[in-house]
Order: structure tokens, then C-alpha cells, then sequence
């Protein structure tokens, strides 16, 4: 009895030390949330004090923000919903095409064009930033959205990642399709998309982060006075000559991550299991 008893307090003590362990993580990976929610309320000029009156209005810096006439808020909303959602989508189906005629085709130099595009991964995305502007400046291109959205269509990581899990999909399906006398197209969309839904999903989502929070590319094409101007760019206008107004660009902020938890929280079973697919081998 004594030995059992013994067991159960190393268990206890060991699920305890996990506890307190995941709930450390947990704080440390939300503190920067919270933080924003707490700049958010507090008065104009008091960003930094670490006191806070709950006699004041708590909501008015994100009623400003919502309703100030000077300052469009909701257009550099939609152009960042716009701007996400057809980048997502466009590089979802286009690296899902790649990845399955990488993954289910066999033509000349596959394997070897397929490792050279692997290979440009290692060259960094700055290096790109020159030549994209060039081209879209060549095609004027400038303050629209297929300037912010078609230089970053094409995607290794995309074609790799839909490569690696079409792969899985048995090629027995696909043969049987072509005997029922179905086409390419139908194929691609009747079997292969609906069974790689997951990693798709996940696909889509990752893309959708990238063209929400792309503040670089989408200062680059845009001039100061364009109506495309989105959310990252539009948050960089607190930024003044002298200061900047934390308050509000904290309130701003809590608005921009409503749609990103709104599509997690949606597509999270999806997303999960795109992301440990393929994690277990049988």
C-alpha cells in the first residue's frame, strides 16, 4: 500500500508541474492580448500607466474609432477583407492544382523542376520586393486590389504542402474516375479537393493571416492617398511626427483580430487536422 501510495503522489506531482507549466505558457502567449485590450480602455495620454478607472467611459476610444469621420476605418476594413479573401482563395486553388499534378502526373523533368522550386524557399522575400514592384509599376497595377493580391498568388509552400498530402490520396480512385469517363476538371474538383479538404482548409487560412496582416507589400503598392489602403496601413497612421496614439491604435487593433478569430474558431477542427496529417505513419 505504501508503494501505491507512493505512485499516486509522483503523478500528482508530475500532472501539477504540467499545470503549471501549460497555464505559464498560456499567460506568456496571451499577455500581448490582453495588454491590447487594457491600452484599448484606458484615457487619452495614459498608455503606459499601469492604473485604470473604470469610473470613465471604457468604450470610447472604440466608438471613435468606429465613427470618427477623419479617420475611414471601416474602408481599410473591407479593402483587408477583400484583399485576404481573394488572395486566399486564389492561392488555394492555384497550389492545389500544382500540388496535384506534382503529386499524381508524371511528365518530363518533374522531380527535378519540383526540388528547384523547393529550393527558391531558401531565397529570402525581400529580394523579391524590387522586381514585384517593378512589374506591377510596369502594369499599372499601383493602388488596386490585383496589385496587392496577384505577386503573391504563387506559392512553393502552398504547392508543397497540397503536394505532400495529394500524395495519400490512392491513385486507384483517380483511375477508376477516368474509366466512368470523368474529365481533368472533374476529377480535380468531385475527388481530390473534397478529399483534401483539411489541408486545403488550412491552406486557405494561412493565406488569409498573410494578406491580413501584410503591411510591407501593400504600403509599397499603395500611395498615401489611394481608397485600396488597408488595415495594417491605415494602423500605421497613428504613428505622428512626434507621438502616437497607443489608445487608439490599441482599439483598432481589437477590431482587426475579430475576423481571423472568427474564421479559427469556424475551421479549427479543419485546421487542426491539416496541420497533424501525416504526423502518424501506419
Amino acid at each position: 500500500m505504501p508503494k501505491v501510495q507512493g505512485e499516486k503522489t509522483v503523478v500528482f506531482i508530475k500532472r501539477s508541474i504540467l499545470y503549471v507549466a501549460i497555464t505559464l505558457g498560456a499567460i506568456f502567449v496571451l499577455f500581448p492580448f490582453f495588454w491590447m485590450v487594457f491600452v484599448a480602455i484606458k484615457p487619452e495620454g495614459q498608455a503606459f500607466s499601469l492604473t485604470i478607472s473604470f469610473a470613465k467611459p471604457l468604450w470610447k476610444n472604440f466608438v471613435s474609432i468606429a465613427t470618427d469621420p477623419s479617420y475611414p476605418f471601416w474602408r481599410f476594413f473591407i479593402n483587408s477583407l477583400i484583399v485576404a479573401t481573394m488572395g486566399a482563395a486564389l492561392t488555394t486553388l492555384f497550389c492545389s492544382m500544382g500540388g496535384y499534378v506534382f503529386a499524381k502526373k508524371d511528365f518530363y523533368l518533374k522531380e527535378i523542376l519540383f526540388w528547384f522550386l523547393l529550393s527558391t524557399m531558401m531565397i529570402p522575400g525581400m529580394m523579391f520586393l524590387v522586381p514585384q514592384f517593378a512589374i506591377v509599376t510596369k502594369l499599372h497595377w499601383i493602388n488596386t486590389y490585383k496589385g496587392m493580391v496577384i505577386p503573391h498568388v504563387a506559392s512553393v509552400f502552398g504547392i508543397f504542402m497540397m503536394r505532400q498530402y495529394i500524395e495519400t490520396i490512392p491513385s486507384s480512385l483517380i483511375e477508376s474516375a477516368k474509366i466512368d469517363g470523368a474529365s481533368e476538371l472533374q476529377i480535380f474538383f468531385r475527388i481530390i479537393i473534397p478529399l483534401s479538404l483539411a489541408i486545403t482548409t488550412t491552406l486557405f487560412l494561412l493565406t488569409f493571416l498573410f494578406h491580413w496582416s501584410n503591411f510591407l507589400w501593400h504600403l509599397v503598392v499603395n500611395t498615401p492617398d489611394s481608397p485600396k489602403l488597408t488595415l495594417p496601413v491605415g494602423l500605421a497612421l497613428f504613428r505622428g511626427q512626434y507621438q502616437m496614439d497607443w489608445e487608439k491604435m490599441m482599439a483598432a487593433s481589437c477590431f482587426t483580430i475579430i475576423p481571423i478569430a472568427i474564421l479559427f474558431l469556424l475551421a479549427q477542427k479543419f485546421f487542426i487536422e491539416g496541420l497533424t496529417s501525416g504526423a502518424v505513419k501506419e
